[in-house]
């Protein structure tokens, strides 16, 4: 045997050089493009954001341009979505692989969930539109919004769940029903909290495509960014949050696009800046829910 060619000094071939380098000439590249981006992002545009920006709206009458009510409707949108996507997803995903038996049905919905996944936004924009704009009477509202996006990202929960739960080795299941677990007992004391970094990463997608979503939500939310009016009453504050979801509501997103088309190029990349940073803590604020929530 070739003493050079074992496990402890295994021969280099050049290919796997090759490779090699590829692969971290292709990692770099990823993260300068990120780091470009960004960069100029800011570059154009953090001059922009103040305090007044963020906490006021636009007027033409006070002459000040502020996205506090787009920040307002994009926060609805990114919770009420996912308060409805996450357990749909998730569960879909825990029917697929744990409980559903393989054959021909469970193909046709595999299939449908990622034909769901490529479908252009804009079609999604117009079922919402016609569904549950007219069909549910809801209108122009954060509601229909949320719901459209709610079927746009719900493929990605769905798959990135499925391949997490699949990653979680069978033994894991077995040695939990063999110790007189109930089915349900054992995927959610054992396979979720394993899966959670898959679950977590399908959440993060689907978290970027909510906030970076306009073409969809320009036929069902609307545009406008009035703020709630709040007062004295309790009661009539809770009321009027609720009461926000069946209104009209343009995100940054949209308000971004409409500054584009005025040729509001500072105001539009300042709202990239802030739309960079709700993404970025986003991000973080779930990954560490889901490090509070893996098993140590």
């Amino acid at each position: 045997m070739n003493g050079s060619n074992t496990l402890m000094k295994k021969r280099k071939r050049p290919l796997d050089t090759v490779l090699l380098a590829a692969v971290y000439i292709s990692a770099s590249l990823s993260v300068i493009l990120l780091l470009g981006i960004i960069g100029y992002v800011f570059v154009k545009g953090i001059g922009t954001v103040n305090w007044k920006f963020l906490t006021s709206v636009t007027s033409a009458l006070n002459q000040t341009a502020g996205i506090a009510g787009n920040l307002v409707n994009t926060l609805y949108i990114i919770v009420i979505t996912l308060l409805i996507a996450t357990p749909l997803g998730v569960g879909s995903a825990i029917y697929l692989n744990e409980y559903a038996k393989p054959g021909r049905i469970v193909s046709i919905i595999e299939f449908t969930t990622e034909t769901l996944s490529g479908i252009p936004s804009i079609i999604f924009g117009l079922f919402g539109m016609v569904f549950f704009g007219e069909s549910l009477g809801l209108g122009y509202s954060l509601l229909t919004g949320s719901f459209t996006l709610t079927i746009m990202v719900l493929p990605l929960i769905t798959r990135n769940t499925q391949e997490a739960l699949r990653t979680v080795p069978d033994s894991y299941r077995s040695g939990a029903l063999g110790m007189g677990s109930t089915k349900w007992h054992m995927i959610r004391t054992i396979l979720l909290p394993s899966s959670m970094s898959g679950i977590v990463t399908g959440i993060i997608l689907a978290l970027g495509r909510i906030v970076g979503e306009s073409a969809a939500l320009l036929f069902t939310a609307g545009s406008d960014y009035k703020l709630p009016r709040f007062g004295s009453d309790f009661a009539a504050n809770v009321e009027r949050l609720f009461t926000k979801t069946t209104e009209s509501g343009g995100t940054l997103t949209i308000e971004l696009y409409l500054q584009m088309q005025k040729g509001q190029y500072e105001t539009a990349f300042g709202i990239g800046c802030v739309l960079v940073v709700i993404v970025l803590i986003l991000n973080l604020l779930t990954k560490l829910a889901a490090k509070k929530l893996r098993p140590v």
